[in-house]
């Protein structure tokens, strides 16, 4: 469930943080990035402590791995396949990245920055800006990609859409059923960590 919920909240979130750039609505901009960030420090949190399929150490495998699925299938426990792991590492390194280049994003009137511009110079604080931009294309050649694979798969008679939304997926006869879950203490305590990491930003560290 933390995982789904925060695939669909992160998909809201990037969608509303394009159209609040595009019309120039900094202060709802800010606000979606600060969302953003939270999310991103909970997935962080989640792929150490959270359920069995979502933690990294499960699906983000070695090339070996990856080049036996590719040529076979073969290495792909529940959840993320191997290919799909690195996928998702790519997608969080980008997203973060981008956020971050945000919070030090000046424009060019240096009347709209981030919370973190006061910490470098204008010239340092436009460059981010154009990271920010630039980031933020990288992550849409990245979207692209993942939504054709998941066209793929379905083609290939994989619905990995339905498992997105409700997180079953069908098993083979005789395939072991392992308890994947998490205590919901482990998710509020990484909504706090989030939560918490999100508001120090948002005051540039000053309390």
């Amino acid at each position: 469930m933390p995982v789904r919920l925060f695939h669909g909240l992160l998909v809201a979130l990037i969608a509303f943080s394009w159209w609040s750039g595009e019309n120039h609505e900094m202060e709802w901009h800010r606000t979606s990035g600060y969302a953003i960030l939270a999310l991103v420090v909970f997935r962080l949190f989640w792929g150490v402590a959270g359920g069995r399929t979502a933690r990294f150490a499960r699906f983000v495998r070695g090339p070996r791995a990856v080049i036996a699925y590719v040529r076979g299938g073969a290495g792909a426990p529940p959840g993320h396949n191997p290919l799909g792991g690195w996928s998702v590492v790519a997608m969080l390194a980008t997203v973060a990245a981008m956020v971050t280049a945000g919070l030090f994003a000046v424009d060019v009137d240096g009347l709209e920055s981030g919370p973190l511009a006061d910490y470098v110079t204008f010239d340092q604080g436009r460059m981010a800006a154009e990271w920010h931009g630039a980031i933020f294309n990288v992550l849409l050649a990245l979207i692209a990609l993942h939504v054709a694979a998941v066209l793929v798969y379905l083609v290939r008679g994989r619905n990995l859409i339905g498992a997105m939304i409700h997180g079953r997926r069908v098993v083979a006869e005789g395939e072991a059923v392992e308890p994947l879950g998490a205590s919901w203490w482990r998710a509020l305590l990484g909504v706090a960590i989030a939560g918490a990491a999100a508001w120090a930003v948002s005051r540039g560290f000053r309390f």
